[in-house]
């Protein structure tokens, strides 16, 4: 795929770190847009995914050092919040920086793919796309529009060479949910409930990122790849 910059947000902790580090260990060139402006590999720039024109403005920024070889829409948030309960205006939050900035971070590299020829977008979905789970209506229902984005961009932009790929993880470890882990009852819902018997890494999400930006598979497109440990088709 084309040489350049590969963007990533959220890229200065848990999966986002992860994905940044590996992307960098595979030598890319990594650009992480997080809020502070930090990234875990390569160059930080500050980036809100909530806000439009920070979006456009990180992306300009990148652009202006080089050409952009693909994305990461990895930037999110859980909230877990009783339906009868969830405002509208905390619903359209969490669509915003879970959905609505995947569609608006995808447009604006749209040009810059376009004119090298090509490259990659992966956006990082979740399990719990296909699930119904209490208590995470907004949540659940913006890691479904991370898939159906993924599947109209794919075959919209298909005729420009950009691919576009939905990573849906399962119960991934990370320093944000270290204390929950630790607990006896969710070591006891992990070893039962996950066929595979643990927790994912996060680093296996960036080893994985990182080889679908280098392997020449140019005819995957537009595909949910689930990384669950099979907890999401388990009966």
């Amino acid at each position: 795929m084309p040489e350049g910059a590969i963007l990533v947000t959220g890229a200065n902790r848990g999966i986002g770190a992860a994905i940044a580090t590996e992307l960098a260990a595979a030598g890319r060139s990594v650009a992480g847009l997080t809020r502070s402006g930090t990234s875990a590999a390569g160059d930080g720039y500050v980036c809100d995914v909530a806000e439009e024109d920070a979006v456009a403005r990180a992306v300009a920024a990148v652009a202006a050092r080089g050409p952009i070889a693909g994305l990461v829409n990895n930037a999110g948030i859980y909230a877990a919040q009783a339906s009868a309960e969830l405002t509208a205006a905390e619903f359209e939050r969490i669509m915003r920086i879970n959905a609505t900035s995947v569609l608006v971070a995808a447009r604006q590299v749209y040009p810059h793919l376009k004119r090298a020829g090509g490259g990659l977008i992966v956006n990082i979905g979740s399990y719990y796309d296909k699930l119904g789970v209490a208590k995470t209506v907004a949540y659940c229902a913006s890691k479904a529009a991370v898939g159906a984005i993924t599947r109209c961009l794919a075959v919209e932009w298909a005729a420009d060479n950009i691919r576009v790929l939905d990573l849906a993880p399962g119960y991934i470890a990370t320093e944000l949910n270290a204390e929950f882990r630790a607990r006896q009852a969710t070591q006891r819902w992990i070893a039962e409930s996950i066929p595979l018997g643990r927790a994912g890494s996060a680093q296996e999400i960036g080893r994985l990122v990182a080889m679908l930006f280098s392997c020449e598979v140019s005819y995957l497109t537009g595909e949910t790849i689930y990384v669950d440990g099979a907890l999401g088709i388990k009966h």
